[in-house]
């Protein structure tokens, strides 16, 4: 979630508020904030903020489409849970839905649990006085408990994503395993018109200051944790913080648990410090999911090249970002210049693809349009093997080593 995420909770507020005002908090999230709250969310701010750049569509070559036929293509970040929208059904806002997934040719799609928002949000600096994730659960009726709970929010949005993998068919499956995702993979050999979802944290505040529920989230499927989001906690510093500290004694002790349990520790978001100290301490692959580059776009969210180095060399992952602040421009082109940056300063095998899909911010394409990237890569020089081991080979190889048993 990026720059003016705040709209989402401003409308969620007004939506709650009238609910509330008008015949009390609990039957208004039950019943009334449900339709209400999802409707004002889908127009006022998907359609404003989960948007296409504008930029023409580049004209596709048939050698791209051919290849991308053959792709598993796999995207490291998405915000798809948060906004209500039944993601088995192909919508007119949003980036993302399983139609358009399967569309795009997208294999493995990284969906986050994104659990608190403050509020006058920006990239530079934010204080963590307010949390307008309350809101949005107001106006989407969520579960009471998780009105004040990020744990619960957490949790509630991984009984969603398993929700959508129950009614799918067995067109959509959520990956929590390397046995899973082998057996995925094995039935999407046979039939491309599937696709699956990695659970993912999307900053700490999710563990309620309890180092404990590590294992609660493990247990519920989450398989990839960010430290940090936009600000600072008790754990390590956020890029977008006040302080913009390194890891704390109880950041260190976080890291260790989520190794521990198989989960991968992700830094994207994280201040300079705290992405200096996962790496000196990490014995596990480290993943940015979805990051610019400094090196392209000089910005405090992006990470500097001596940082993409050091990622690669703990055998993770850097997924490049897809909005202009990331890669510097508006169309698909702009996103393979910052793929082959990052190849050369990381090598070929830790690039990946780190969209930023349904994170309040604009890019060129949604997922149905994973295609243009093929076709901007190879009009960058990368070969056809290239292509395959950045649009998500690589991602799925961490994976198949790293995810539990």
């Amino acid at each position: 979630m990026k720059q003016r995420a705040r709209t989402v909770t401003r409308f969620a507020l007004h939506a709650a508020i009238a609910a509330v005002g008008a015949i009390g908090a609990g039957v208004a999230a039950r019943f009334v904030a449900p339709i209400a709250g999802r409707r004002l969310v889908e127009t006022r701010v998907e359609r404003r903020f989960n948007v296409l750049t504008g930029a023409p569509p580049r004209r596709v070559s048939h050698r791209a489409r051919e290849l991308h036929a053959t792709l598993r293509v796999a995207d490291l970040h998405a915000d798809s849970l948060l906004y209500g929208r039944d993601l088995l059904r192909r919508s007119v806002v949003g980036q993302v839905d399983v139609p358009r997934l399967i569309e795009g040719g997208v294999a493995l799609q990284a969906l986050a649990a994104c659990v608190r928002i403050p509020r006058h949000l920006n990239v530079e600096r934010n204080e963590d006085t307010s949390d307008d994730v309350t809101f949005l659960a107001l106006a989407l009726g969520w579960p009471a408990r998780t009105w004040s709970s990020h744990l619960a929010r957490a949790l509630h949005l991984a009984t969603r994503a398993r929700a959508f993998a129950d009614r799918s068919g067995g067109q959509l499956t959520i990956v929590d395993s390397a046995a899973a995702l082998s057996v995925y993979l094995r039935r999407r050999e046979a039939d491309s018109t599937l696709t699956a979802a990695l659970l993912t944290i999307e900053g700490a505040a999710a563990l309620d200051g309890d180092l404990a529920n590590v294992d609660r989230l493990a247990d519920a499927g989450f398989r990839m944790f960010g430290i940090t989001h936009m600000v600072d906690n008790a754990f390590g510093g956020s890029a977008s913080g006040v302080v913009k500290g390194g890891l704390t004694g109880a950041g260190r002790d976080l890291v260790t648990r989520l190794e521990a349990r198989g989960l991968l520790v992700d830094v994207a978001h994280a201040s300079p410090a705290t992405v200096s100290d996962v790496l000196a301490i990490a014995r596990r692959p480290v993943v940015a999911s979805h990051t610019g580059l400094a090196g392209v776009v000089p910005s405090p969210r992006n990470l500097a090249d001596d940082q993409v180095a050091g990622i690669a060399a703990t055998g993770g992952l850097v997924g490049v970002g897809f909005w202009p602040v990331a890669c510097g421009g508006t169309d698909a082109a702009a996103v393979a210049r910052s793929v082959v940056h990052a190849v050369r300063i990381a090598g070929l095998e830790h690039v990946a693809l780190g969209s930023d899909f349904d994170g309040a911010v604009p890019t060129p394409f949604d997922a149905s349009g994973l295609v243009q990237l093929t076709d901007a890569l190879l009009a960058e020089g990368l070969t056809d093997d290239e292509v395959r081991a950045v649009a998500g080979d690589n991602a799925i190889r961490l994976l198949e080593r790293t995810l539990p048993a």
